[in-house]
């Protein structure tokens, strides 16, 4: 196969990972009952006008698989970070005493356990898509390569590749979607 067809899978290739990547820590952000400081993640405060990332303004553990604790360094950032907590619309109300904001994670009940898996079948669709633009974007390259004068024989073959590729990182979805439903189904 023609260097640049190869270079052509690597990089649709590495995309696609990239795409797999960014599913699980979307994946990862949808709670299942649990308590997970990596649902915090990507939530920023307001730290003296600019938006800092939570875990920088605070130290964020795990009491017990039901409690979170939020103990931030300075303790005018309890309201910044109990506001952004809220605004996040994650289905908890923090609990500050005055030095740390604790959350307690509700039992899901049925309804809202479907709600999740809904959410996580939407982040899994929007990565298939992305995997499959991916895949039209190197077909195409190698059309254009094939224009170029690269025989017919490798081009098929490179496309067949591509196909193979897309197949097995559409499964890997699909296993990710589906052991993330067993975990927020799980009573």
């Amino acid at each position: 196969m023609s260097d640049e067809l190869g270079k052509v899978l690597t990089e649709a290739q590495d995309s696609m990972q990239k795409a797999i990547n960014h599913l699980e820590n979307e994946l990862i952000k949808i709670r299942a009952g649990k308590a997970n400081p990596q649902m915090l993640d990507g939530l920023t405060v307001d730290y003296y006008g600019s938006p800092t990332a939570m875990n920088q303004v605070a130290n964020i553990s795990v009491m017990d698989a039901r409690t979170m604790t939020i103990q931030p360094w300075e303790k005018n950032m309890l309201q910044p970070i109990e506001r952004a907590i809220i605004a996040a619309n994650l289905g908890v109300t923090p609990q500050n005493d005055g030095n740390t904001i604790r959350i307690f994670m509700p039992p899901l009940t049925e309804e809202r356990r479907r709600e999740f898996v809904k959410k996580s079948n939407g982040e899994g669709e929007h990565t298939k898509v992305a995997v499959r633009n991916i895949r039209r974007d190197a077909i195409e390259h190698i059309k254009k390569i094939q224009k170029q004068g690269v025989s017919e024989d490798l081009t098929k073959e490179a496309e067949k590749k591509m196909q193979d590729t897309t197949d097995r990182y559409i499964s890997q979805i699909e296993k990710h979607l589906s052991s993330k439903e067993k975990e927020i189904m799980s009573v």
